[in-house]
């Protein structure tokens, strides 16, 4: 298969048109190899507009919904990223790039293991893996400047809110099957937060300790 070619497709016929307008984004996920964060099996599919199934259970989003959060992230090389749902470490290797640090939180520790096979072999080190139910954030290394929630939840706490800093960003998918939104949330004071809704969707639950799928 000629990956060059499918990329250059995804990107141009998959993802651009998707209002997507940073060519930062764009440049990195014409540069990131998407298919070698997938299975062997999947490796053919992996630049195809298709949920790709993950080790652990779950699929990896479509991949002009990982690229449209990540622009609404508006993310800085200063910035430290909190990801929730590490699944193939593919979107965590987005936001590495783009970052200075990413704290990504796993619930499965098969995918956990994927992610970290993948993203060694890609030889990023700005990153840490934690095996952890994410639903609540990561209050020890708040707060962050960017969260990123790698499935659907059916709202965000004020505790993962809090774990924002004053000017930082929030990309999620909320509500219940089959009527769900892509959200942003901005942080503007202390005590003031702003949502705003990016496009509706269907996607996945964020497996937490409660739940009996898997994470992504």
């Amino acid at each position: 298969m000629d990956f060059t070619t499918a990329r250059f497709n995804m990107v141009e016929q998959q993802i651009r048109p998707w209002n997507m307008f940073d060519e930062r984004v764009l440049e990195l996920l014409s540069t990131i190899k998407r298919e070698d964060f997938v299975q062997e099996q999947y490796r053919n599919l992996a630049l195809s507009d298709i949920e790709i199934p993950l080790p652990g259970g779950q699929k990896m989003l479509f991949p002009r919904m990982e690229a449209r959060l990540l622009q609404e992230l508006v993310l800085r090389k200063r910035d430290k990223v909190l990801e929730i749902g590490t699944g193939s470490g593919y979107v965590t290797a987005l936001l590495a790039k783009m970052s200075d640090f990413v704290y990504s939180l796993e619930i499965n520790s098969q995918n956990k293991q994927f992610a970290l096979e993948n993203l060694i072999k890609l030889g990023i080190k700005n990153i840490s893996l934690i095996e952890a139910d994410g639903i609540n954030g990561y209050a020890a290394k708040a707060p962050f400047d960017k969260i990123f929630i790698g499935g659907n939840v059916s709202t965000i706490s004020p505790s993962l809110k809090n774990q924002l800093k004053v000017g930082g960003r929030l990309v999620a998918v909320i509500g219940e099957a089959p009527i769900m939104q892509a959200i942003l949330i901005e942080k503007i004071s202390e005590n003031e937060f702003k949502q705003t809704t990016l496009f509706e969707t269907c996607v996945d639950p964020l497996t937490t300790l409660s739940s009996n799928t898997f994470t992504f």
